[in-house]
């Protein structure tokens, strides 16, 4: 009896097994490929300055004229001996119909710098496109065309349910096949490459060139991805190729499609992650959240965010770590007041904040600084060796030198014993700490103070704010 019971649950286990494998993905290849299109591209590429890449007007420029065309008819292959004609290059993509009026999503860099888009259906059908909008942070382009009559069209999903281990299929124009069908599974998710709001999911379904900008489906026939690129070390599919998650692509389609560009939200600070020797040496007790390194000119600095602040909560959502906020500001409306929750001085504080456009903030950004006046002879700067790093007070001449402000304070790394943490850490000659344990720095009697009281509390770290070439980050540096 308990043999048969055994047997029976064994029996069980492989149906369930079975049923997990599709027995074939031909109903779901015929069911969305109508919506899937090839798309080629035609750009005017300007003609080689001359015959074997030699410039007009050279010593050997008549050389080769004569030699490539003995009959002296034309010079240089234009008409009538002018500059040779611009020739017509061509690429390939794919490309996906979300709407039965032709709205068709793709990659920005299949289209990008095109003259004319062609889109070419499964029936044979042909028709021209033209841009709606880009969007080149995610690599996602919105084209449309013209039809007659109602097309095929295909839905997102959502790619926040999609696991690893799941079915995919991604359909489109490899090496210029047109129309192929590849399956797989999903092998990651959240991977990133390059991109600021980089969300990929990971497939081992075949991914090649001219698939770029194709769809991933599931198993319901829902897009949840755009094929975007392949990691390769020939250029040909290894089984690592990775889609912009449908989450993402489906808010930039709708901004492209509603404004012709996207409207994401700004916060308007310079963050980085914590490290478990920064918790430590802040008082938190998890590594959860986004430190504030700068609060320029913006929403953030109108709202009261300080420098030193961790973003705990943005809009009522827990913050794990920078990558969380910069999407979820990202996808914020612009104009919205949200609420921040940050940790300052050991408790948390509440902020209300009105977000602004990223894109303005982006075009208005000049970066152009302009550093002290000399003041004549200055003494020689304190010097002092703390902690591995050999320090020196900021005088007139060093504010010249680094192209800082008249009022700028800090202490300037001039050396860094190799052997020590700090240099572990990062820390090199020419940064400048203008903070420590989060108070300001000007002198060494500063630094030396810091260092005592954060030993005095008994923590083992201290956080140093460290600026180098402008750009500011903290490290928690070890005191004992």
């Amino acid at each position: 009896m308990l043999l048969a019971a055994v047997v029976l649950l064994l029996a069980q286990a492989f149906a369930s097994l079975a049923r997990a494998q599709p027995e074939g993905f031909a109903d779901l290849a015929e069911k969305v490929s109508p919506a899937v299109v090839d798309i080629t591209t035609t750009t005017l590429v300007s003609a080689p300055a001359g015959p074997g890449g030699i410039p007009p007007g050279s010593p050997f420029d008549d050389f080769f004229n004569d030699f490539l065309n003995p009959d002296g008819k034309g010079k240089g292959g234009g008409k009538d001996g002018g500059k040779p004609a611009p020739r017509k290059a061509q690429a390939l993509g794919s490309g996906f119909v979300i709407s039965e009026d032709g709205y068709i999503v793709t990659n920005n860099h299949v289209i990008e710098g095109a003259d004319e888009i062609q889109i070419e259906f499964l029936d044979g059908k042909a028709l021209p496109a033209k841009i709606i909008g880009t969007d080149p942070k995610t690599d996602i382009a919105l084209l449309k065309v013209e039809s007659e009559a109602p097309l095929p069209f295909v839905r997102f999903g959502d790619s926040d349910l999609a696991r690893v281990g799941d079915w995919v299929l991604a359909v489109g124009n490899p090496l210029g096949q047109g129309f192929s069908v590849s399956a797989g599974i999903i092998s990651a998710r959240k991977r990133e490459l390059n991109g600021t709001y980089d969300d990929f999911l990971q497939t081992d379904a075949a991914i090649n060139r001219g698939n770029s900008g194709g769809p991933l489906f599931n198993m319901d026939g829902e897009v949840i991805g755009v094929n975007t690129a392949i990691l390769s070390p020939t250029g040909g599919s290894i089984g690592i190729g990775f889609s912009m998650a449908s989450n993402v692509v489906s808010k930039v389609v709708d901004q492209l499609r509603k404004y012709g560009e996207t409207r994401r939200g700004w916060l308007g600070v310079r963050i980085q992650d914590i490290t478990p020797d920064m918790a430590e040496a802040m008082g938190l007790e998890s590594t959860r959240g986004a430190l504030v390194t700068d609060v320029p000119d913006g929403p953030a600095k109108d709202a009261g965010v300080q420098q030193g602040d961790v973003i705990l909560s943005f809009d009522g959502r827990e913050i794990e770590n920078t990558r969380d906020l910069v999407r979820m500001v990202g996808d914020a409306e612009v104009g919205k007041a949200v609420r921040l929750v940050v940790w300052r001085d050991g408790k948390t504080v509440t902020l209300k904040v009105v977000l602004g456009r990223r894109e303005e903030a982006e075009a208005a950004q000049n970066g152009a600084r302009n550093g002290g006046e000399d003041g004549g002879e200055k003494p020689a700067p304190a010097e002092k060796q703390i902690l591995g790093l050999t320090l020196s007070e900021i005088t007139d001449e060093i504010r010249k030198e680094m192209g800082l402000g008249p009022d700028a304070g800090g202490l300037l790394i001039k050396a860094v014993d190799e052997s020590s943490p700090a240099f572990e850490k990062g820390l090199r000659p020419g940064d400048l700490i203008t903070e420590v344990g989060q108070q300001k720095v000007d002198t060494i009697r500063d630094f030396e103070k810091r260092i005592e009281e954060v030993r005095d509390a008994g923590r083992k770290s201290v956080l140093l704010l460290v600026r180098r070439a402008g750009e500011p980050r903290f490290v928690a540096l070890p005191v004992k």
